[in-house]
């Protein structure tokens, strides 16, 4: 399995959005923001970054950092008021 990463691509207009499948799978749009998530194979990140940036309606490129986040959490003790909530079947 490939490890993957998301890019977030801030564009001028989300006419174009539709164009950039070619460069990885389309997570999701933003319409108010002018956005669009891309998922694409970790090793190939740098290449698909300068692609992207090249486009003349791209605005900006940003990694996402999720991959390099510790999502492990230690410590982690519920809340007595929520555990006796879902006991009473709230």
């Amino acid at each position: 399995m490939n490890e993957r990463q998301g890019l977030i691509v801030y564009v001028h207009q989300l006419k174009h959005a539709k164009s950039l499948r070619k460069y990885g799978h389309v997570h999701y749009i933003s319409r108010k923001q002018k956005y669009v998530v891309i998922y694409c194979d970790r090793e190939d990140i740098e290449t698909m970054i300068t692609k992207i940036q090249r486009l003349p309606f791209v605005k900006d490129v940003v990694e996402s950092f999720r991959p390099f986040l510790k999502t492990e959490f230690e410590n982690a003790k519920p809340d007595k008021a929520k555990e006796y909530d879902y006991k009473a079947g709230l």
